[in-house]
């Protein structure tokens, strides 16, 4: 859909970027610790004194020591660690849970591995996870769940009773957690992160991945990690070791300042909460019908009352007569139907909102 977008001069609300830049005091750090000469290997696992303030963030934040020298893993952005936590975990004939609709790296690294997915599937406008489905999806040959909060595409966000009802799944079975949570610093109205490392039952068998594009505009930049006890971290560190080995140097120790400065990036909620009630402001007056957002940076929208379009063939038509490129929710979904609805990206500056929302004022 960028590609298309670009082709066709289309306003782009379709993949997950900002398209305003991200701090520059961030930009200088990155050049002075390359100046400082940090441009040759980093250490395999990850600069220890990003290891060292992740650490502390995460036991300030959620009150889960991991020891960053053996229980964090630095890579090259949050799918990486997916990729890595994933093929570390699941052997040929092992089945993974997913949840549906589900960011699209999860699924090929499953397969590669010779696991089998077992599909549970949320339901809209609120997409709640029935934990009843996710009971009777579990099995003797799962070896992991994989949990995304707060979630892509939906914008759905676990509260504490999910995560009572994840332990209760847990409970009797040697199933793994992998959770993605890259957005945990977008969370809207007064909600509150419900990560995994709050919860000692879960984290002790959890890989929990996470990354700092999102949280400081630099998606492009490509680090995320991994937090896991110690024999699942060395798990994961095998597999990284061989897939990226290791992960720009002066960039980590940037990152690892802004980390230390500022744990909880309490400035990230709050710019996009307001941004998408900016969004969702603009397009009142459409026909377009937003669905429950509580956190990340999409806003998804039922446009029922528009057309009986599949949401492939009206994502095209949106982007080509109308100018606005989005993201429909059928490539997220196996064997499921996805509804009349389409994701749209508002890390965007205000302006660019505004011009898009006029055009879909008009559809």
């Amino acid at each position: 859909m960028s590609r298309l977008a670009d082709e066709h001069g289309a306003i782009n609300l379709s993949q997950g970027f900002p398209d305003f830049e991200c701090d520059p005091d961030l930009v200088d750090a990155v050049t002075r610790h390359m100046r400082a000469g940090h441009n040759q290997y980093a250490a395999m696992p990850g600069v220890l004194a990003l290891r060292e303030a992740l650490s502390h963030k995460i036991e300030f934040l959620y009150g889960r020591r991991y020891d960053p020298a053996t229980e964090i893993t630095v890579t090259s952005g949050a799918t990486e660690g997916l990729y890595s936590a994933l093929t570390a975990l699941v052997r040929p004939g092992d089945e993974v849970v997913l949840l549906q609709p589900a960011y699209d790296s999860y699924l090929p690294v499953i397969q590669l591995s010779g696991g089998t997915p077992v599909f549970v599937t949320l339901r809209g406008p609120h997409y709640r996870v029935d934990w009843d489905d996710v009971r009777r999806a579990v099995g003797a040959r799962t070896r992991a769940i994989v949990v995304n909060s707060p979630h892509n595409p939906t914008g759905m966000v676990f509260d504490a009773d999910d995560i009572r009802a994840l332990s209760s799944v847990l409970q009797g079975t040697d199933a793994v957690v992998v959770a993605d949570e890259v957005y945990e610093h977008m969370v809207f109205d007064g909600r509150r992160h419900e990560s995994l490392a709050r919860y000692p039952e879960i984290a002790e068998r959890a890989v929990i991945v996470s990354s700092f594009g999102k949280t400081y505009h630099t998606t492009g930049w490509k680090v995320g990690y991994c937090a896991a006890p110690r024999s699942l971290s060395a798990e994961v560190a095998r597999v990284h070791q061989f897939v990226t080995y290791a992960v720009n140097g002066a960039i980590q120790r940037a990152y690892a300042e802004w980390v230390l400065r500022d744990p909880g990036a309490t400035d990230v909620m709050p710019f996009y909460q307001a941004k998408r009630d900016r969004f969702l402001s603009l397009l009142e007056g459409s026909r377009f019908r937003p669905l429950p957002c509580a956190g990340t940076y999409f806003q998804m929208l039922d446009y029922s009352p528009i057309t009986s379009e599949s949401d492939s063939d009206f994502a095209l038509r949106l982007l080509r007569e109308y100018g606005v490129a989005a993201i429909p929710v059928s490539p997220f979904l196996t064997g499921a139907d996805p509804g009349p609805v389409l994701r749209f990206c508002f890390a965007k500056r205000d302006e660019t909102l505004e011009r898009a929302a006029e055009r879909l004022r008009k559809v």
